[in-house]
C-alpha cells in the first residue's frame, strides 16, 4: 500500500460531441502533459466509461497548488479550445479523499503524459 498519498484529487466528467472523441483526447493530453511539466501537478488520467461517460483525474500537492495553476493564463490555449468544442456536456468537478491506495505506479504507461 502506498503510504505517500497525493493531498488533492479531483475527478472530472464529460459527454462529448460524437465524432469529437480523438481530438478530445489529444488536447487533453497536451493540457494534462503542460499541468504536470509546468504548473505542479502531479498527474491525471482519462478514461472513457460504458456509460457514455469520459472521465479524468487529477492529483495535486494540495487544493491551493491546483488554485494557482489555474490562475495563471491557459496553459494551452488552443489545445482549451479544442477540449471545449469537443464537450457536449460538463458534469460538476467531485473532489475525492483518498482513504486507500494501492495503484502501481511501476506498471507500463498506456502513452498518456
Amino acid at each position: 500500500m502506498n503510504t505517500s498519498v497525493p493531498g488533492f484529487m479531483v475527478l472530472y466528467r464529460w459527454r462529448l460531441h460524437a465524432g469529437a472523441e480523438h481530438a478530445f483526447v489529444a488536447a487533453w493530453s497536451r493540457v494534462s502533459a503542460v499541468l504536470r511539466a509546468e504548473r505542479g501537478s502531479l498527474g491525471s488520467r482519462l478514461h472513457r466509461g460504458s456509460d457514455g461517460i469520459w472521465y479524468s483525474y487529477a492529483q495535486w500537492p494540495s487544493a491551493q497548488a491546483r488554485e494557482q495553476a489555474f490562475a495563471l493564463r491557459s496553459v494551452d490555449a488552443e489545445a482549451s479550445r479544442a477540449m471545449r468544442d469537443a464537450i457536449a456536456e460538463s458534469l460538476p468537478e467531485i473532489v475525492l479523499e483518498c482513504v486507500a491506495d494501492f495503484l502501481r505506479f511501476d506498471s507500463p504507461s498506456h502513452g498518456g503524459p
